[in-house]
């Protein structure tokens, strides 16, 4: 059985790359791993339930590829924010070199998620909170914050992934307005965008963690 499930993600994985999210169906899955639809749901609940296990996969893979990306920087004795910055941004690039990930993150609460067995959401949020806590434990060591604080850093790249990939992948009709206006393409943005957007995050964080340290006059 473990066999045949694994069969089932590695052709979902193989079709992420040439379509998108809504455009892969359960019938084209089937087709490519040599399976009936009905056997396929015998092995998973939905369409929905595949993809939320590649997500899975994929946010514990580009953990360990962020924790080898920090690896380098010695662990934090003081808050900084140049540290939050280089930290945030080696965050950045991570995720943005898996596009598969940050397709499935942007669909995850809106699609993905309405369309599985309470007992299978049971399993991927344990998983994902997991995941959430680890990224909180490698955010408080490399930049030297309470783990309450890096907390709300590892809800920041979870939405703001979530949320600027849709943005930086319009429509083909959106894409070429921006074209007309001799703008990069929106896609060749995503990766400086998140970037920017989660060291903002980060240096807020640490820099209202500073202030509430200083005494009061």
């Amino acid at each position: 059985m473990a066999e045949r499930r694994q069969a089932i993600i590695a052709a979902a994985r193989e079709l992420l790359t040439t379509t998108g999210v809504a455009e892969l169906t359960l019938r084209a899955l089937s087709e490519r791993v040599g399976l009936a639809k009905s056997n396929v749901l015998r092995y998973y609940d939905s369409r929905e339930a595949v993809l939320l296990t590649v997500l899975d996969e994929e946010w514990a893979a580009s953990l360990d590829d962020v924790e080898a990306a920090l690896r380098d920087l010695p662990a934090a004795a003081e808050p900084g924010f140049a540290r939050a910055v280089a930290v945030a941004g080696r965050v950045a690039t991570t995720l943005a070199r898996r596009p598969v990930l940050c397709e499935l993150a942007s669909a995850m609460a809106t699609v993905l998620e309405r369309n599985v067995s309470l007992e299978f959401a049971r399993g991927f949020k344990t998983s994902a909170a997991e995941h959430n806590g680890r990224m909180t434990r490698l955010v408080a060591e490399h930049v030297g914050l309470p783990e309450p604080a890096a907390a709300q850093f590892t809800e920041a790249v979870v939405v703001t992934t979530s949320g600027l990939w849709p943005y930086t992948h319009p429509s083909e009709v959106s894409a070429q307005v921006t074209a007309e206006w001799g703008q990069p393409a929106p896609a060749e943005t995503f990766a400086d965008q998140l970037a920017e957007l989660l060291a903002n995050h980060l240096v807020g964080i640490v820099a209202r963690g500073q202030a509430t340290q200083q005494p009061q006059p």
